[in-house]
Protein backbone atom coordinates (compact mmCIF):
# COMPACT_ATOMS: atom_id res chain seq x y z
CA UNK A 1 0.00 0.00 0.00
CA UNK A 2 1.00 3.56 -0.61
CA UNK A 3 -0.84 6.76 0.16
CA UNK A 4 -3.49 7.15 -2.54
CA UNK A 5 -5.84 9.67 -0.95
CA UNK A 6 -5.56 12.88 1.00
CA UNK A 7 -6.87 13.06 4.54
CA UNK A 8 -10.63 13.58 4.60
CA UNK A 9 -10.66 14.49 8.28
CA UNK A 10 -8.07 15.61 10.79
CA UNK A 11 -8.26 16.43 14.48
CA UNK A 12 -11.95 15.58 14.45
CA UNK A 13 -12.76 18.04 11.66
CA UNK A 14 -13.43 17.69 7.93
CA UNK A 15 -10.56 18.78 5.72
CA UNK A 16 -11.29 21.61 3.29
CA UNK A 17 -8.80 22.42 0.54
CA UNK A 18 -7.60 25.97 0.05
CA UNK A 19 -8.02 26.89 -3.61
CA UNK A 20 -5.60 29.32 -5.18
CA UNK A 21 -8.20 30.26 -7.79
CA UNK A 22 -11.29 30.84 -5.65
CA UNK A 23 -12.11 32.69 -2.43
CA UNK A 24 -12.20 30.66 0.74
CA UNK A 25 -15.69 29.33 1.40
CA UNK A 26 -17.77 30.60 4.30
CA UNK A 27 -18.35 27.67 6.63
CA UNK A 28 -20.65 27.13 9.59
CA UNK A 29 -18.61 24.38 11.26
CA UNK A 30 -14.95 24.15 12.30
CA UNK A 31 -12.67 22.64 9.65
CA UNK A 32 -9.08 21.70 9.05
CA UNK A 33 -7.75 23.85 6.22
CA UNK A 34 -5.50 21.97 3.79
CA UNK A 35 -2.90 24.16 2.13
CA UNK A 36 -0.65 22.92 -0.66
CA UNK A 37 1.34 24.26 -3.58
CA UNK A 38 2.20 21.30 -5.80
CA UNK A 39 4.86 22.47 -8.22
CA UNK A 40 7.56 20.33 -9.80
CA UNK A 41 10.66 22.51 -9.84
CA UNK A 42 14.05 20.82 -9.52
CA UNK A 43 16.02 23.99 -10.20
CA UNK A 44 15.81 25.30 -6.64
CA UNK A 45 17.80 22.44 -5.13
CA UNK A 46 17.16 21.29 -1.60
CA UNK A 47 15.65 24.55 -0.40
CA UNK A 48 12.15 25.72 0.54
CA UNK A 49 9.82 26.49 -2.35
CA UNK A 50 9.49 30.21 -2.91
CA UNK A 51 6.09 29.89 -4.65
CA UNK A 52 4.81 27.95 -1.63
CA UNK A 53 6.20 30.59 0.70
CA UNK A 54 4.45 33.42 -1.10
CA UNK A 55 1.13 31.65 -1.47
CA UNK A 56 1.13 30.58 2.19
CA UNK A 57 1.82 34.15 3.28
CA UNK A 58 -1.24 35.26 1.32
CA UNK A 59 -3.33 32.59 3.04
CA UNK A 60 -2.13 33.73 6.45
CA UNK A 61 -2.93 37.34 5.64
CA UNK A 62 -6.49 36.34 4.81
CA UNK A 63 -7.43 33.98 7.65
CA UNK A 64 -4.36 33.24 9.77
CA UNK A 65 -5.73 34.42 13.15
CA UNK A 66 -8.80 32.16 12.83
CA UNK A 67 -7.04 28.93 11.79
CA UNK A 68 -7.32 26.28 14.49
CA UNK A 69 -6.40 23.19 12.48
CA UNK A 70 -4.03 23.09 9.50
CA UNK A 71 -3.02 20.38 7.04
CA UNK A 72 0.03 21.01 4.87
CA UNK A 73 0.15 19.09 1.60
CA UNK A 74 2.85 19.38 -1.08
CA UNK A 75 5.23 22.25 -0.33
CA UNK A 76 6.52 22.35 -3.89
CA UNK A 77 8.05 19.04 -4.92
CA UNK A 78 8.88 17.46 -1.60
CA UNK A 79 11.70 15.31 -2.95
CA UNK A 80 13.62 18.50 -3.76
CA UNK A 81 12.02 21.27 -1.73
CA UNK A 82 12.47 20.86 2.01
CA UNK A 83 9.48 21.15 4.33
CA UNK A 84 8.50 24.71 5.32
CA UNK A 85 9.22 24.14 9.00
CA UNK A 86 11.13 27.39 9.41
CA UNK A 87 8.31 29.32 7.73
CA UNK A 88 5.69 27.65 9.92
CA UNK A 89 7.70 28.46 13.04
CA UNK A 90 8.13 32.08 11.97
CA UNK A 91 4.38 32.27 11.29
CA UNK A 92 3.41 31.35 14.87
CA UNK A 93 2.37 34.94 15.79
CA UNK A 94 0.07 34.92 12.77
CA UNK A 95 -1.50 31.59 13.80
CA UNK A 96 -2.38 32.27 17.43
CA UNK A 97 -5.36 29.86 17.45
CA UNK A 98 -3.54 26.88 15.90
CA UNK A 99 -4.07 23.71 17.92
CA UNK A 100 -3.62 20.91 15.35
CA UNK A 101 -1.05 20.54 12.56
CA UNK A 102 -0.52 17.79 9.97
CA UNK A 103 2.67 18.25 7.97
CA UNK A 104 3.01 16.14 4.83
CA UNK A 105 -0.44 15.08 3.60
CA UNK A 106 0.63 13.83 0.17
CA UNK A 107 -0.26 10.93 -2.07
CA UNK A 108 2.45 8.74 -3.54
CA UNK A 109 1.82 10.36 -6.93
CA UNK A 110 2.71 13.73 -5.42
CA UNK A 111 5.78 12.31 -3.66
CA UNK A 112 6.71 8.92 -2.23
CA UNK A 113 6.89 9.07 1.55
CA UNK A 114 10.52 7.94 1.63
CA UNK A 115 11.52 10.82 -0.70
CA UNK A 116 9.86 13.61 1.30
CA UNK A 117 12.46 15.98 2.74
CA UNK A 118 11.31 17.12 6.14
CA UNK A 119 14.01 17.99 8.68
CA UNK A 120 13.79 18.43 12.44
CA UNK A 121 10.11 18.76 13.34
CA UNK A 122 10.57 19.47 17.05
CA UNK A 123 10.96 23.27 16.55
CA UNK A 124 7.26 23.26 15.66
CA UNK A 125 6.48 22.30 19.25
CA UNK A 126 8.68 25.07 20.58
CA UNK A 127 7.07 27.62 18.26
CA UNK A 128 3.52 26.54 19.16
CA UNK A 129 3.30 25.97 22.92
CA UNK A 130 -0.51 25.62 22.70
CA UNK A 131 -0.43 22.92 20.01
CA UNK A 132 -2.41 19.82 20.96
CA UNK A 133 -2.09 17.58 17.89
CA UNK A 134 0.95 17.06 15.66
CA UNK A 135 1.06 14.56 12.79
CA UNK A 136 4.05 14.34 10.48
CA UNK A 137 4.65 12.27 7.34
CA UNK A 138 8.00 11.94 5.62
CA UNK A 139 11.27 10.11 5.19
CA UNK A 140 14.35 12.02 4.07
CA UNK A 141 16.20 13.90 6.84
CA UNK A 142 13.33 13.27 9.26
CA UNK A 143 14.70 14.09 12.70
CA UNK A 144 13.59 15.08 16.18
CA UNK A 145 15.23 16.75 19.17
CA UNK A 146 14.09 16.25 22.78
CA UNK A 147 11.62 18.94 23.87
CA UNK A 148 9.28 19.75 26.69
CA UNK A 149 5.72 20.64 25.73
CA UNK A 150 2.91 21.03 28.24
CA UNK A 151 -0.14 20.78 25.95
CA UNK A 152 0.57 18.18 23.24
CA UNK A 153 -2.01 15.37 23.45
CA UNK A 154 -1.41 13.51 20.18
CA UNK A 155 1.82 12.83 18.30
CA UNK A 156 1.91 10.70 15.15
CA UNK A 157 4.85 10.06 12.82
CA UNK A 158 4.10 8.31 9.51
CA UNK A 159 7.14 6.94 7.72
CA UNK A 160 8.41 3.93 5.81
CA UNK A 161 11.31 3.68 8.24
CA UNK A 162 11.80 5.42 11.58
CA UNK A 163 15.34 5.85 12.86
CA UNK A 164 16.34 4.82 16.35
CA UNK A 165 17.66 8.34 16.92
CA UNK A 166 14.21 9.81 16.19
CA UNK A 167 12.50 7.35 18.50
CA UNK A 168 14.94 7.93 21.34
CA UNK A 169 14.56 11.71 21.01
CA UNK A 170 10.77 11.41 21.27
CA UNK A 171 11.12 9.22 24.36
CA UNK A 172 13.60 11.68 25.86
CA UNK A 173 11.00 14.45 25.55
CA UNK A 174 8.82 15.67 28.39
CA UNK A 175 5.20 15.47 27.18
CA UNK A 176 3.05 15.30 30.32
CA UNK A 177 -0.28 15.72 28.48
CA UNK A 178 0.40 13.11 25.77
CA UNK A 179 -2.43 10.57 25.55
CA UNK A 180 -1.89 9.27 21.99
CA UNK A 181 1.45 8.20 20.52
CA UNK A 182 1.66 6.68 17.04
CA UNK A 183 5.00 5.70 15.51
CA UNK A 184 5.29 4.04 12.09
CA UNK A 185 8.49 2.02 12.44
CA UNK A 186 8.80 0.67 8.88
CA UNK A 187 11.73 -1.33 7.58
CA UNK A 188 15.54 -1.02 7.43
CA UNK A 189 15.26 -0.59 3.65
CA UNK A 190 13.85 2.89 4.29
CA UNK A 191 15.86 3.85 7.36
CA UNK A 192 13.85 1.96 9.98
CA UNK A 193 16.48 1.22 12.64
CA UNK A 194 14.19 1.40 15.69
CA UNK A 195 14.05 -1.89 17.59
CA UNK A 196 12.47 -3.09 20.83
CA UNK A 197 15.42 -1.97 22.94
CA UNK A 198 14.95 1.63 21.76
CA UNK A 199 11.36 1.47 22.99
CA UNK A 200 12.27 0.04 26.41
CA UNK A 201 11.52 3.18 28.48
CA UNK A 202 8.12 3.47 26.83
CA UNK A 203 7.23 -0.20 27.26
CA UNK A 204 8.34 -0.07 30.88
CA UNK A 205 5.81 2.68 31.56
CA UNK A 206 8.50 5.22 32.40
CA UNK A 207 7.46 7.80 29.80
CA UNK A 208 4.30 9.84 29.20
CA UNK A 209 2.14 9.21 32.28
CA UNK A 210 -1.09 10.25 30.52
CA UNK A 211 -0.64 7.79 27.62
CA UNK A 212 -3.79 5.83 26.77
CA UNK A 213 -3.35 4.93 23.10
CA UNK A 214 -0.19 3.42 21.69
CA UNK A 215 0.33 2.72 18.00
CA UNK A 216 3.48 0.92 16.86
CA UNK A 217 2.40 0.62 13.26
CA UNK A 218 3.73 -0.36 9.85
CA UNK A 219 6.45 -2.39 11.57
CA UNK A 220 8.55 -5.14 10.07
CA UNK A 221 9.34 -6.12 13.68
CA UNK A 222 5.66 -6.55 14.59
CA UNK A 223 6.22 -10.02 16.08
CA UNK A 224 9.03 -8.71 18.27
CA UNK A 225 6.79 -5.86 19.40
CA UNK A 226 3.95 -8.23 20.24
CA UNK A 227 6.27 -10.37 22.34
CA UNK A 228 7.53 -7.33 24.21
CA UNK A 229 4.03 -5.97 24.74
CA UNK A 230 2.81 -9.29 26.12
CA UNK A 231 4.62 -8.47 29.37
CA UNK A 232 5.12 -4.69 29.06
CA UNK A 233 4.29 -2.58 32.10
CA UNK A 234 2.68 0.14 29.97
CA UNK A 235 -0.09 -2.11 28.62
CA UNK A 236 -2.45 -2.22 31.66
CA UNK A 237 -2.97 1.56 31.48
CA UNK A 238 -3.69 1.62 27.76
CA UNK A 239 -7.17 1.81 26.30
CA UNK A 240 -6.20 1.24 22.68
CA UNK A 241 -3.29 -0.73 21.24
CA UNK A 242 -2.44 -0.58 17.54
CA UNK A 243 -0.06 -2.97 15.77
CA UNK A 244 -1.66 -2.54 12.36
CA UNK A 245 -0.08 -2.17 8.90
CA UNK A 246 2.86 -4.41 9.81
CA UNK A 247 3.94 -8.02 9.42
CA UNK A 248 2.34 -9.56 12.52
CA UNK A 249 2.35 -13.34 12.24
CA UNK A 250 1.80 -16.48 14.27
CA UNK A 251 4.68 -15.81 16.68
CA UNK A 252 3.34 -12.40 17.62
CA UNK A 253 -0.23 -13.63 17.92
CA UNK A 254 0.85 -16.49 20.17
CA UNK A 255 2.61 -14.01 22.46
CA UNK A 256 -0.49 -11.82 22.68
CA UNK A 257 -2.69 -14.82 23.48
CA UNK A 258 -0.34 -16.20 26.13
CA UNK A 259 0.72 -12.90 27.67
CA UNK A 260 -0.87 -10.54 30.14
CA UNK A 261 -4.63 -9.91 29.89
CA UNK A 262 -5.81 -7.51 27.22
CA UNK A 263 -9.48 -7.57 28.18
CA UNK A 264 -9.25 -4.05 29.61
CA UNK A 265 -8.64 -2.61 26.13
CA UNK A 266 -11.43 -1.01 24.18
CA UNK A 267 -9.63 -1.62 20.87
CA UNK A 268 -6.87 -3.84 19.50
CA UNK A 269 -6.04 -2.95 15.91
CA UNK A 270 -4.14 -5.62 13.99
CA UNK A 271 -5.38 -4.99 10.46
CA UNK A 272 -2.95 -5.79 7.63
CA UNK A 273 -1.44 -8.90 9.21
CA UNK A 274 -0.05 -12.32 8.27
CA UNK A 275 -2.24 -14.51 10.49
CA UNK A 276 -4.14 -17.56 9.35
CA UNK A 277 -7.91 -17.62 9.73
CA UNK A 278 -7.86 -19.79 12.84
CA UNK A 279 -5.37 -17.62 14.72
CA UNK A 280 -7.21 -14.41 13.84
CA UNK A 281 -10.46 -15.96 15.07
CA UNK A 282 -8.75 -17.09 18.29
CA UNK A 283 -7.66 -13.52 19.03
CA UNK A 284 -11.17 -12.20 18.50
CA UNK A 285 -12.66 -14.96 20.66
CA UNK A 286 -10.17 -14.36 23.46
CA UNK A 287 -11.22 -10.70 23.76
CA UNK A 288 -15.04 -10.67 23.60
CA UNK A 289 -15.41 -7.15 24.99
CA UNK A 290 -12.70 -5.62 22.81
CA UNK A 291 -12.99 -4.29 19.27
CA UNK A 292 -10.40 -6.49 17.57
CA UNK A 293 -9.66 -5.54 13.96
CA UNK A 294 -8.15 -8.46 12.05
CA UNK A 295 -9.20 -7.26 8.62
CA UNK A 296 -6.95 -7.18 5.55
CA UNK A 297 -5.13 -10.51 5.98
CA UNK A 298 -2.04 -10.88 3.83
CA UNK A 299 -0.17 -13.90 2.50
CA UNK A 300 3.58 -14.44 2.29
CA UNK A 301 5.00 -13.71 -1.13
CA UNK A 302 7.40 -16.22 -2.66
CA UNK A 303 10.41 -15.33 -4.75
CA UNK A 304 13.09 -17.81 -5.77
CA UNK A 305 12.26 -20.10 -2.89
CA UNK A 306 12.24 -17.31 -0.27
CA UNK A 307 9.21 -16.00 1.60
CA UNK A 308 8.69 -12.29 2.12
CA UNK A 309 6.35 -10.14 4.20
CA UNK A 310 5.79 -6.46 3.60
CA UNK A 311 4.61 -3.57 5.69
CA UNK A 312 1.76 -1.55 4.29
CA UNK A 313 3.87 1.53 3.56
CA UNK A 314 7.48 1.53 2.42
CA UNK A 315 8.59 3.67 -0.46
Amino acid sequence: MTFVNHAQSFAGRPVVDVSRDEPLPTLDTPVSWRFSHNEFDTSAGYTPSEPFRGAFDEFLAEVGPSVESLVIGPWGYAAFNVAPIAQLCAAAPRLPALRALFLGDMTSEECEVSWMRVGDVSPLLTAYPELEVLRVRGGQDLTFSPVRHERLRELAVETGGLSAAFTRAVLDSELPALTDLELWLGTPDYGGTTDVTDLAPLLAGERFPALRRLGLRNAEIADDLAEALSTATVVPRLERLDLSLGTLGERGAAALLAGQPLTHLTELDLHHHYLDVETAAALVAALPGVRVDVSDPRADEEDDGESYRYTAVGE
